[in-house]
Parts: structure tokens; C-alpha cells; sequence
């Protein structure tokens, strides 16, 4: 018993401390609306979700609504949800917003300025960033809107502000 307790504490000790998060890169948009987002005035205050998408992705369209009713349930509780449209032209995002009609904010990143910077590998992708400034959840793929509300409930019970 001894010999184990040893063992499993010399292994802890190699281990070293926990490895720590990524942290999220700093960015500033300007919604369709003309409102602008920026990290800085977010971080510490708020869990923020920025999800990839377009508006030729099927998928994307396919979650808005779901999309819309997170940014919705959240809201009032620190979360911002921003979609940040990418590779995609100002007149088919109007078209998105006038037929998805999303209650979450949405911004374009035509030349992947932004979407490089946080991994993005294609649509939709979703990124996490808890009010630390650190990324989460990083999400490729369709489902991950079906996910958001057990990790925003994980962080929000967390990170209090």
C-alpha cells in the first residue's frame, strides 16, 4: 500500500501543473447592424461564442434557429453569441439575416482575417471563450449548437463574475 502511495505521488510530480487553456485572440468587428464588438470590453465580463458559418453552408442554415434560441436563453445570463460569416458576400448575408432572422449578432469575415486566427478548418465552426479569455470549445462540424447548452451551463456555474 505504501509502494503504490509512493508511486502515484511520484507520478503526480512528473506530471507537473495542468496544462493551461488557449487563449483566445483579441478581435474587433462591426456587425451588419454597425454595432462594434470588441474582445476587450467582453473579456472578464461575459462567455462569448463565435460561431463560423455561412450562408451557403447548409448546415449553418440549418442551425440558425437553434443557434438564435441559445444567443436568446444566454443572453441575460453573460453570454455573447456572434456569428462571423465567412468567405461570404454582404448581400447573401443580408439575404441569411432576412430569411433566418437571428437574434445574435453577425459580422463578416470575407478573407478569413478572423476565422484563421481562431483554427478555423470550415463551416460551421464553433468557438467558446470563457470570461478568462481562454478557449473551451472548439468545434467542428454540424452539432455543435445541440452541445452549447451544457457547456455554457458548465462555465456559467464556474466562472461567476
Amino acid at each position: 500500500m505504501r509502494r503504490t502511495l509512493v508511486v502515484f505521488t511520484a507520478l503526480l510530480l512528473l506530471a507537473g501543473p495542468a496544462a493551461a487553456l488557449p487563449s483566445a485572440p483579441g478581435f474587433r468587428v462591426t456587425t451588419l447592424d454597425g454595432r462594434t464588438i470588441d474582445s476587450k470590453g467582453l473579456i472578464g465580463q461575459k462567455v462569448i461564442v463565435l460561431r463560423f458559418q455561412a450562408s451557403y453552408c447548409k448546415p449553418c442554415v440549418k442551425e440558425s434557429a437553434a443557434l438564435a434560441q441559445v444567443a436568446e436563453k444566454y443572453r441575460d445570463r453573460g453570454v455573447e453569441v456572434i456569428a462571423i460569416h465567412v468567405q461570404d458576400v454582404t448581400s447573401d448575408v443580408h439575404a441569411f439575416v432576412e430569411a433566418q432572422k437571428p437574434t445574435y449578432a453577425v459580422a463578416l469575415d470575407p478573407r478569413l482575417n478572423l476565422g484563421n486566427r481562431f483554427g478555423f478548418r470550415g463551416t460551421p465552426y464553433t468557438v467558446v471563450i470563457d470570461r478568462k479569455g481562454e478557449m473551451v470549445a472548439r468545434v467542428h462540424g454540424e452539432g455543435a449548437v445541440r452541445r452549447l447548452p451544457r457547456t455554457l451551463d458548465g462555465l456559467l456555474k464556474q466562472n461567476k463574475p
